[in-house]
């Protein structure tokens, strides 16, 4: 039976709307209270974790600048030359007593993206794991393992650049399995009309990772040397574990806190339900997946959007939106305020995707949740591993034009993926993906 209200823009032209029966008037459980209750300190441990994993990833990034001599890394590009009446006054490092090694762009660049090689791996993996384990254990170990390398960070750059490189590929391996693990998770602690809200608050905890641990590494390196970079968070990795194993567990039949009021909330409202969600995927970003979250369940629950429409919508606006200001960035000239504004909105506008595609394969396959987001975040990796290769071949003169023609390519994968979500997603849970795994059978 369908809902007898549906708003104005929901008609999507695809048969059968929604399928998903708490948006159709079916009977719904009375939602528990949200202060205190278990789901929401999942997902704000859920942030915090992320918002570590992240810090873990960035801050090498930073730390490099002051590992590597600088008489190494001075190069004449017309960048340069172009800006220079542009550019800010070099500062003096207050701190120069970390050691300093003569690694060329090339082996900088090899480095930086070893992380992937290791991350690429573990994503199917882990999806698959997970479904079988639980993601509380594989989520933390994860992250343990990430957070422990991370401190022999400064051993391994001394031994050499092949021993950093495996090391960081071994992070990466660390880190693969944490967004499959947490999928496995909200599969099932999220009830369906707040998925948005919990999965947004913890996966910001990713872009206020990074928003945090880039100035941070810096400050840490200004005052002190870089090894502390590594030692800072990967002492903080440690510190969340030990939170994470004792507060959090896999389900909430085997949580110790959980008041009976909400289990029972949870289960009932998961085993009524076919669809859920995820989210992935910067301050401005984090706000957005905040607001963009809350604005995506209003639409479905109080104006009866349908789930596609609402996927639609977002996914659209978080993909052009970012095109648009990434094309006009590159036509800004040495108008640097102005390039970090339209950078700034750029990101900002793509944490809109968090409650369009990137929740869609929990839309329509919630009990394989764990591995579609493995399969899918492996070939999102890519990017990551080739991006900076094909960035150097196309800017081998660092001028403004080549890094436009950056842009444009940049864009238009944008472009071209929100249409082809548009033309192509569905709403629904598939008929192949239902089986009694959470109760989200019809």
């Amino acid at each position: 039976m369908r809902s007898p209200v549906r708003g104005p823009a929901v008609n999507d032209g695809e048969e059968g709307t929604d399928s998903t029966p708490l948006l159709r008037g079916a009977p719904r459980a009375e939602a528990a209270p949200v202060c205190c209750s278990a789901r929401y300190n999942l997902a704000i441990l859920a942030f915090l974790g992320f918002f570590v994993v992240y810090a873990l990833r960035v801050n090498l990034s930073v730390a490099l600048v002051d590992m590597v001599d600088s008489n190494t890394t001075l190069a004449d590009n017309r960048t340069s030359k172009e800006c220079a009446e542009h550019s800010a006054p070099v500062k003096v490092p207050h701190n120069q007593t970390g050691k300093k090694y003569p690694w060329d762009a090339e082996t900088q660049g090899w480095i930086l993206g070893s992380f992937f090689y290791g991350y690429i791996i573990t994503q199917i993996p882990g999806g698959y794991i997970a479904s079988k384990i639980g993601g509380k254990l594989l989520l933390g170990f994860g992250i343990l393992g990430t957070a422990v390398l991370t401190l022999f960070t400064p051993i391994a750059a001394d031994l050499g650049v092949g021993p950093l490189i495996v090391l960081r590929a071994l992070e990466g391996l660390g880190e693969g399995v944490t967004y499959p693990a947490m999928h496995a998770m909200w599969s099932s602690w999220a009830p369906p009309l707040e998925r948005s809200k919990l999965l947004s608050i913890s996966y910001a905890g990713a872009q206020l990772g990074t928003v945090i641990s880039l100035p941070l590494s810096g400050i840490i390196c200004y005052y002190m040397n870089w090894t502390y970079v590594f030692y800072f968070f990967g002492l903080l990795g440690i510190f969340w574990f030990v939170l994470w194993i004792w507060l959090v567990s896999d389900t909430p039949e085997t949580n110790r806190t959980i008041s009976h009021y909400e289990k029972e909330y949870i289960i009932s409202s998961l085993r009524n339900q076919n669809g859920f969600l995820s989210a992935l995927p910067y301050f401005g970003c984090w706000l957005c997946m905040i607001l963009s979250g809350q604005a995506a369940d209003n639409l479905r629950a109080k104006w009866n959007f349908s789930t596609i429409c609402v996927r639609r919508i977002f996914t659209l606006i978080g993909m052009i939106g970012p095109a648009v200001f990434l094309i006009a960035a590159g036509y800004i000239g040495c108008d640097y305020s102005l390039a970090v504004a339209f950078l700034t909105i750029s990101t900002t506008l793509g944490g809109f995707c968090s409650s369009g595609f990137t929740i869609n394969h929990l839309d329509i396959a919630p009990s394989y949740a764990g591995i579609l987001l493995g399969i899918t975040n492996t070939f999102g990796t890519i990017p990551g591993m080739v991006g900076p290769v094909i960035a150097k071949s196309l800017t081998p003169n660092n001028t403004v034009r080549e890094w436009q023609t950056v842009f444009y390519i940049a864009a238009a994968i944008n472009v071209f993926g929100a249409f082809f979500f548009t033309l192509f997603a569905k709403g629904e849970v598939q008929n192949w993906a239902l089986n009694d795994h959470h109760g989200h059978r019809h």
